[in-house]
């Protein structure tokens, strides 16, 4: 059965353009995900009828997969199905598949396909208001791969769901947010979506909400970024995600992973304490996924401070190059100052001019300029295959004592005083953190994207600053700057 439905299912993408697709960010289940998908809910052997609620239906291969997955447990003998789409040119194969599905199924299946705005037509509900159900339909089962797709924060979604949006919001975690609160007490939900929310502070007042109202049971990460879905030209860090509605923390969270959608067979699993994954004030997710991870997590957790709790802060570069052509120089001139580029950055030195184009800017913007003071900066890109995430560079003021004022390029982080300077043993000390093999695991494990953002790094834990002192001033003395040298200094402190 499930074979006809993504038989029918490619066929309509064959035909369908993508531009078309595009508009609702619609891609389809892969049948191996969409059976992994399902495997993954606990049905109670007990339960004769299970609810379930598919919203972005698409074509029904998840509420399928659903049906072929209770088809094999005795004990349930009725299956209620609602699926929620939009989307007109879609709706004809959802009809067909749900109905194949239910000639297939030795239970009582019975399906209604709801053509309404899944968000808009519950928001009066979601946020208890006048005008809304205070006693609303709830699910046993909710499964879902959500729409993708970037909208405005004024588009209507976004705006009827306030407790929930934050800068630029994204349709997939609308929707599972909606996801969770049609759940009932205690029922499950499994959607497959990227890993962005998991970090960052465009996502906090979803992850406030996500993983109050519900928590974390199992997680599966995929290799590829790439080779998730079938026929979609898809680049994208895609997970599978199990939630179960209740405000009572588990003891721990099932990790699971492999390359593709095609290699469930061989799954990885490991099994870690809940506290581990969901942690600190900003409910960050932790992705690991071996023994070795968890202890990068168990040794940097020790620490209970962050940059911001030392009078530091990771900042972005103050100029975008490209909206400010006309103030690049390519060499100095009276009235210029130095932009730093990532490039400037080699062998954790700052290496200053290289005779790279636009090295300089002529501005009297001081939203542009920054005081020449002591900094560690932090390459904001990397590519997906270099060693490192975390590269970094000392920038000492007194080797450029002819400037008052600089630059940084925006693809260029940098470490500064809230308040005051920092010392040139305070930076050496923080490029020992961040140049560490320690450090660079554990940013990968919170970001799975190539980007260094800088609020995440202002949360990750850090020792006193006496002691990020104290790390400085050996490797001073060593004047050796290699990662392995970062390593030996740092291990004396979390061992």
């Amino acid at each position: 059965m499930l074979e006809k439905i993504i038989d029918n299912t490619s066929e309509y993408i064959d035909s369908m353009p993508k531009k078309e697709r595009k508009k609702y960010g619609q891609f389809f289940t892969s049948i191996e995900t969409a059976r992994y998908m399902a495997e993954l809910f606990e049905i109670p052997q007990n339960q004769d009828k299970i609810s379930l609620l598919d919203a972005g239906a698409g074509s029904g291969i998840l509420s399928c997969a659903m049906i072929e997955r209770l088809e094999h447990i005795e004990g349930v003998k009725k299956v209620e199905v609602l699926c929620y789409e939009t989307d007109e040119n879609v709706m004809p194969l959802l009809q067909k598949n749900l109905n194949l599905a239910k000639e297939f199924s030795s239970k009582e299946v019975e399906f209604v396909i709801k053509e309404d705005n899944y968000i808009l037509s519950q928001y009066l509900d979601f946020n208890y208001m006048v005008g809304g159900n205070f006693n609303p339909p709830k699910y046993d089962i909710v499964i879902g791969n959500p729409p993708y797709m970037k909208i405005p924060k004024e588009a209507p979604e976004a705006k009827a769901m306030p407790d929930i949006c934050y800068g630029a919001p994204n349709m997939y975690f609308i929707f599972a947010a909606m996801g969770l609160f049609n759940l009932k007490e205690n029922g499950e939900m499994v959607y497959i979506i990227p890993r962005s929310w998991t970090s960052g502070a465009y996502f906090k007042r979803f992850r406030d909400y996500f993983l109050s109202e519900g928590k974390l049971c199992h997680i599966h990460l995929f290799g590829s970024r790439n080779k998730v879905f079938d026929k979609e030209d898809v680049l994208q860090e895609t997970i599978i995600i199990k939630m179960k509605k209740t405000h009572n923390t588990p003891e721990s969270v099932t990790i699971s992973s492999t390359n593709t959608n095609r290699d469930f067979d061989n799954c990885k699993e490991i099994t870690v304490p809940y506290e581990l994954v969901v942690s600190g004030e900003d409910k960050y997710v932790y992705l690991v996924t071996s023994e070795d991870e968890v202890e990068v997590l168990r040794k940097l957790n020790k620490y209970k401070k962050t940059l911001p709790d030392l009078g530091l802060k990771m900042k972005t570069g103050l100029t975008v190059d490209f909206r400010n052509r006309d103030i690049l120089r390519d060499e100095e001139e009276e009235g210029t100052i130095p932009l730093f580029y990532s490039q400037h950055i080699k062998q954790g030195q700052v290496n200053f001019p290289i005779q790279k184009e636009h090295e300089y800017i002529l501005t009297d913007q001081k939203g542009l300029m920054q005081d020449n003071k002591n900094y560690l900066f932090v390459k904001r890109f990397t590519a997906k295959e270099e060693p490192r995430r975390l590269q970094c560079g000392i920038y000492l003021a007194r080797k450029f004592p002819q400037y008052n004022k600089i630059s940084t390029q925006n693809k260029l982080n940098f470490i500064d005083g809230i308040m005051t300077e920092i010392s040139e043993c305070l930076v050496y000390g923080l490029y020992v953190l961040f140049n560490s093999t320690i450090y660079d695991e554990y940013y990968r494990i919170l970001n799975g994207s190539t980007q260094v953002n800088s609020t995440e790094v202002n949360n990750m834990p850090v020792p006193e600053l006496e002691t990020i002192q104290e790390m400085g001033r050996k490797l001073i003395k060593i004047g050796d700057f290699s990662e392995k040298s970062c390593n030996l200094i740092l291990e004396e402190y979390y061992g």
